[in-house]
This record gives structure tokens, C-alpha cells and sequence, in this order.
């Protein structure tokens, strides 16, 4: 077995001719692939406004993944809490955990995760990511039974203690992470640019906590695998377009010759950087990029978006990866 433990960020896509349902469905099934395989959690990743992506309940689907598996930790990759209180999240994950015990992970961030338009609708003041270390602070004290606001704690929730993750694209959260001792997710597999420098920042200035005595990075990584290189590359492409139509195009159905003209334009530079960190490929060349993305990044875990842009396509990804790593 690899050194380095290996888990899944399942964005719960939704292609144009599905339904959300289908994407719970196909949820349900990649988490008892990962299960068996040995995988060791699975991540959800709360985003709003947007029609291929079905997670932006993000509890929610953890509850519904939980309930259909038996033992692979399940959690947020993350909670906006910006977005939220820090007691209705404490509320939420304490009853995730009383209903899952020692299974749920809490990965928080500070952005949106939407547009500017869309947190309007959340009614999320534009201060509120201001606020975003002391709202950390004010739910971990929840969930630790020791609320930081006289006559209020979390029920469900308080004394369960869930672990909490620091997710991150730039050094803020590498600072914040360090400074109260928490483990950090970098989101290398989008945002690649500040991944070194971020995880240095993290390991010299860490703090231990009560949560954890040594610094943990995962490191997040695009991954394709398939038994042929020209049909991963051919889903690489495809897993590119469909960038193209979500980041660059939104709203407008692009055929794939024109998706591939903005990829070759200086705007679709920017797309092909995001995907900068990708293990494309056959099983032993997925594993050996893997490995030495491992090293590279200085990770003590890595999570794989998986870029299938079809839920059989990313189950057999999953599926070829879990035989070549484990």
C-alpha cells in the first residue's frame, strides 16, 4: 500500500442530460466503491447558483451518503461559513455526528462559493469573510461543549468535538490553520499558484492543539485514469470544456469546437493552468504521478477530484486508481 492515505472530493456533478437525483444516486455509488476500495474519506463542496453542481446543501448530502454506507468518513469540502451562522453549522454537524458517530469531518472556508449576485441572495453581509477566524473559533468552541456565547450551545452537537479541516487556496488559511492547530487542505487541484509557499507557511508556524499535535496537509489533485491514455486524455479535454461552459460561458450551450476555440484564446490559459496538477493516464501512471505529486507538494494526504465527465467513467477512475494505490 502507498504511504500516503488517499481520499475523494466528489463535486456531485450534473451533466445536461441528468438530474440531481442522478448525481445522489452516482454519489451514493462512488462513496461504497471508496469504501471498499480503502479510501479514506470522502468530501462535499457547498456551491450555489450553479446547475452542474448538486452539493450546495451540503449537509445534507452527507446525511444521505452516510445513511446508504457503514464506515468511510464523510464530510464538508467544505462549509462556506461565511454563509452561515457558526451554531447552525455547529447544530447541523453535531447531528451528523450523533447520527454517524466518528465519521463526519467539518472542512471550512471563506469564500462564497458562488457569485457576487448569489451572495446577495444568502444575504451574506460582504463583511461576513472578515469575521471568518473568529467564527471558526466560535464553532469549534461549540462543538468542544464550551461556547463562547453565555446562555447558547449546540444541541445536537455540543461536547461531539467533530473534527475541524481549514480549506484554503491562498496563505490565509495556511495562517489561520497553524495559528489553532488544525489541519489544512490546500485546493491545488483549482487554485494551484500558492501551493508550496502555502504549505511552508503552514508546517513552520504551526501551533499544536487539542485537535492535533503535528501539522496535516491534504493536498488536493485532478485525476483521470483509464485503461487506454487516449481515452483519458480524450476525458481531460472534455473535463476542460465543461470548464469552459461553467467558469468562462455560463448559461450558453457551446458545441465543443467552440469551447475549444476559448481554450486555445488567453482566456482558456487560465482554465488549463487551474488543471495544472492532474494525474491523467493509465492506472500505474495515475499512481506514479500521484506519488511524486505527494512528495512534491510536501502532503501528508492527498484528496482526487475525480474528472470523469460521466458518473461510470469516474466510478471506473475511482476504481482503477484504488487497484494501483492500495
Amino acid at each position: 500500500m502507498a504511504s500516503v492515505p488517499l481520499s475523494i472530493l466528489d463535486l456531485a456533478p450534473v451533466r445536461q442530460d441528468e438530474t440531481p437525483r442522478d448525481s445522489f444516486t452516482a454519489s451514493v455509488a462512488l462513496a461504497r466503491l471508496a469504501e471498499q476500495a480503502g479510501y479514506r474519506r470522502i468530501w462535499y463542496a457547498e456551491h450555489h447558483n450553479m446547475k452542474s453542481i448538486a452539493s450546495s446543501a451540503t449537509s445534507v448530502l452527507i446525511a444521505h451518503v452516510a445513511a446508504h454506507t457503514e464506515s468511510i468518513r464523510l464530510g464538508s469540502g467544505g462549509v462556506m461559513l461565511p454563509n452561515h451562522s457558526p451554531l447552525v453549522i455547529a447544530e447541523q454537524f453535531g447531528t451528523l455526528e450523533a447520527l454517524h458517530p466518528g465519521r463526519i469531518d467539518l472542512g471550512l472556508g471563506r469564500a462564497p462559493g458562488s457569485d457576487q449576485a448569489t451572495m446577495y441572495a444568502i444575504r451574506r453581509d460582504p463583511a461576513s469573510s472578515d469575521r471568518f477566524p473568529e467564527d471558526v473559533q466560535e464553532l469549534q468552541a461549540y462543538l468542544a461543549g464550551e461556547s463562547l456565547v453565555p446562555g447558547v450551545s449546540a444541541h445536537p452537537g455540543s461536547g461531539s468535538r467533530v473534527p475541524l479541516y481549514i480549506l484554503g487556496s491562498s496563505l490565509f488559511g495556511a495562517q489561520l490553520a497553524a495559528l489553532l492547530g488544525l489541519p489544512f487542505a490546500f485546493a491545488s487541484h483549482f487554485a494551484p499558484q500558492a501551493l508550496h509557499q502555502a504549505v511552508s507557511i503552514y508546517r513552520e508556524r504551526f501551533t499544536p492543539s487539542a485537535q492535533l499535535d503535528a501539522p496535516h496537509v491534504i493536498a488536493g489533485v485532478n485525476v483521470i485514469a483509464s485503461e487506454s491514455e487516449d481515452d483519458a486524455a480524450e476525458q481531460l479535454q472534455a473535463a476542460k470544456r465543461s470548464r469552459v461552459r461553467t467558469l468562462a460561458r455560463p448559461g450558453r450551450r457551446l458545441t465543443d469546437e467552440e469551447a475549444d476555440i476559448v481554450l486555445s484564446s488567453p482566456e482558456g490559459r487560465q482554465i488549463e493552468s487551474m488543471v495544472r496538477y492532474s494525474a491523467v493516464g493509465r492506472p500505474d501512471e495515475v499512481r506514479d504521478y500521484l506519488e511524486g505529486f505527494a512528495k512534491d507538494a510536501d502532503a501528508d494526504e492527498l484528496i482526487v477530484a475525480l474528472q470523469s465527465p460521466a458518473s461510470d467513467k469516474r466510478l471506473r477512475s475511482a476504481e482503477l486508481l484504488a487497484d494501483a494505490w492500495f
